[in-house]
């Protein structure tokens, strides 16, 4: 009888392939075959071994190349044909990777599955960006939404931003007007720092900072593609100072205190503003 093989469901991390895990680049190196998300950069699947069959299975809004049901079927059937199979995502496969559908399915089939953490999209950007989700003097609370989901209007968001609390919105760009009205309508000052963060720790990462009243704009301005991560609070005011800081604080101050003014790093940290 023929062994069922196992499903790895793989973190790949927001990006560089020096941030896998080392458990993640050795089931890469071995696995037979590897499904693959369209963020997984080719220096990742480079560690693949030669005779890998990859299977891109890319997501991009309003395209799938294919729907999840079919994803989590590709994912058992190749298991069940007795073949190890690494399932591989951007950022950690339990935060907004579908990973527990993907779980569920497998255990659902007799399949043995086997979860791989990555570093999340958020803890990702926020390390090269240099934001803290967390600060003593800022934010003792850190909730994560997706901004891209049916009923996003009525959900329910009040109390996750605010005085003390950071909230990170992934999938956000396509609803940042939406997302905007609906915080300021549970009470949010329009005058919150916000930041965009455009491909973390990426080498085109850029951070863009601004007010909530303008995020739409922001995001409309510059163009902000996915992926990206909205990140809403006081931390995000809370700028570290860098070698090659070339604003003052008392700029940056100025910047961030009008509505809908915005501040701009491209991926720099700009000075720091002291309590």
């Amino acid at each position: 009888m023929q062994q069922t093989g196992t499903i790895y469901l793989v973190g790949a991390g927001p990006g560089p392939v020096d941030l896998l895990t080392l458990r993640a680049v050795r089931l890469i190196e071995r696995a037979e075959v590897i499904v693959h998300d369209g963020l997984i950069g080719p220096d990742i699947l480079g560690l693949a071994r030669p005779d890998a069959r990859l299977i891109s299975v890319a997501k991009q809004r309003a395209r799938h190349t294919l729907p999840q049901d079919d994803i989590n079927a590709l994912l058992v059937r190749e298991a069940q044909g007795g073949r190890d199979v690494v399932r591989l995502k951007g950022g950690d496969p339990f935060i907004f990777g579908r990973g527990g559908e993907e779980a569920e399915t497998a255990r659902a089939a007799g399949v043995p599955v086997e979860v791989v953490p990555g570093i999340s999209a958020a803890n990702g950007a926020a390390a090269a960006s240099g934001i803290a989700l967390t600060h003593r003097d800022a934010s003792s609370i850190v909730s994560f939404v997706a901004g891209q989901c049916k009923g996003l209007s009525e959900q329910d968001w009040s109390g996750l931003a605010g005085k003390g609390r950071t909230l990170v919105i992934y999938m956000g760009v396509s609803t940042a007007p939406q997302i905007a009205e609906k915080l300021m309508a549970d009470g949010l000052a329009p005058s919150m720092p916000v930041a965009v963060i455009e491909n973390a720790a990426r080498p085109e990462m850029r951070v863009l900072r601004g007010l909530l009243a303008g995020l739409p704009d922001l995001v409309e301005r510059e163009a902000v593609q996915s992926p990206a991560l909205i990140v809403i609070g006081e931390v995000t005011a809370r700028l570290h100072r860098h070698p090659d800081a070339s604003q003052d604080r008392s700029e940056v101050s100025a910047l961030l205190a009008a509505v809908p003014g915005q501040a701009r790093d491209d991926g720099r940290l700009i000075g720091e503003i002291a309590p």
